[in-house]
């Protein structure tokens, strides 16, 4: 079994080698295949990151009353944080509600001026609500008015919610994130589906040029595993060379988007590339071996049904 197996192997690199310009042919094609999914990857952890961004500018409010006691609002805040759905609960108190107001309208004189006549706080606090996905906001709304005991407590303190005055930006930005994520893995399979096609076609070239070797192997009684073998080492050939060559090829191309485009993209690719580089390569690897591998044993499999 061994000695057929290093046969195997030796007459996989043996073809390699002896097809010559069609090797590297295929070798470009599953090159191209892999820096499709390497793209793809990139554009989705593009995607995530965007998508991350917008659902962190995206809460609820709860405004409190100008008297509201802060021992009831820690109460409250309390309550909401031990929610499943929620991710982060935080407090701004009355007077610092204040301050950032008139760092706001520092320039706004009439403004300023008016808080000063008044001489008291007219602000309330009040406390910001992140929910750990966007379509939770709802429930989270719903707890605020339910027959809970902690919050019916609390009604004689809440100015207002937001939730509705955000609903629809809610409701949008929930059905955008759906529908990017489904088109995001439709055009994956789509072009993951045509670089197969291409990369088989492309091997069964390959394996055309060794079908009078395919035919005198059969006539002497190989096995054929023993005929299969050789061209499925060579399709892993293909892949591992072709996997080594997009991620050094990818190296210097996010190094440019990570000196070029971060402030467009909102991250540093370079960064990103380098910091998963184990785990890119191995998605990359696997990727090329089993596209050369699954390729060659669908193309070499007409040669044995005649």
């Amino acid at each position: 079994m061994m000695n057929n197996l290093r046969r195997i192997l030796k007459a996989g690199f043996i073809n390699f080698r002896r097809n010559g310009l069609i090797s590297w042919a295929s070798v470009l094609v599953v090159t191209i295949t892999l820096s499709v999914i390497t793209s793809i990857i990139l554009l989705q952890t593009i995607l995530n990151f965007s998508l991350n961004q917008i659902k962190k500018k995206v809460d609820v409010t709860i405004y409190f009353t100008v008297d509201a006691s802060e021992v009831k609002i820690m109460s409250l805040k309390e309550s909401i944080q031990k929610l499943p759905e929620v991710a982060e609960v935080d407090y701004t108190s009355a007077d610092e509600a204040l301050a950032f107001f008139r760092e706001r309208h520092s320039n706004d004189y009439p403004t300023i001026q008016a808080l000063d006549e008044i001489k008291e706080n007219p602000l309330g606090g009040y406390l910001n609500i992140r929910a750990k996905e966007i379509s939770q906001y709802e429930s989270i709304a719903n707890f605020l008015k339910s027959d809970n005991a902690l919050v019916l407590g609390s009604s004689s303190i809440i100015d207002k919610v937001n939730y509705n005055q955000n609903k629809l930006v809610i409701d949008r930005l929930n059905s955008i994130i759906a529908g990017a994520q489904k088109l995001g893995f439709l055009i994956t399979l789509f072009l993951i589906i045509i670089s197969v096609i291409i990369t088989l076609n492309t091997i069964r070239l390959a394996i055309f040029i060794s079908k009078e070797e395919i035919g005198v192997m059969r006539l002497v009684g190989a096995s054929k595993m023993r005929v299969r073998g050789p061209f499925i080492v060579e399709g892993a050939i293909y892949g591992t060379i072709a996997s080594i060559i997009t991620v050094v090829l990818f190296w210097p191309i996010t190094a440019w988007l990570g000196r070029n485009m971060t402030n467009f993209l909102g991250i540093n690719m370079y960064d990103y590339y380098f910091s998963n580089f184990f785990q890119i390569f191995i998605i990359i690897f696997l990727s090329g071996v089993l596209l050369g591998t699954i390729s060659s044993f669908l193309a070499i499999r007409r040669y044995l049904n005649k």
